[in-house]
């Protein structure tokens, strides 16, 4: 699943997927498992009124390489 953020068009960070959220273009949300609940939790609420595929990765370090950043990150969509 991964794999799919290394090729396709992203956002990464909470900001910039809250505005490809609210705006429609996020397609699939990837949130870490270790990220501050307080940073993830409103981007799942968004996730479940806009009907948005979530998909959790174990650590903020593995979907930050994933989006290749040299920094972990909360969370990235596929837009």
């Amino acid at each position: 699943m991964l794999e799919e953020l290394k090729t396709a068009n992203k956002v990464v960070g909470i900001k910039q997927l809250r505005k490809a959220l609210t705006s429609g273009a996020a397609k699939k949300v990837f949130l870490a498992e270790d990220a501050d609940p307080m940073l993830t939790e409103p981007i799942f609420r968004i996730c479940l009124e806009t009907q948005t595929n979530v998909v959790y990765v174990q650590t903020m370090k593995q979907l930050g390489a994933a989006c290749e950043i040299s920094v972990p990150a909360a969370a990235a969509a596929i837009v």
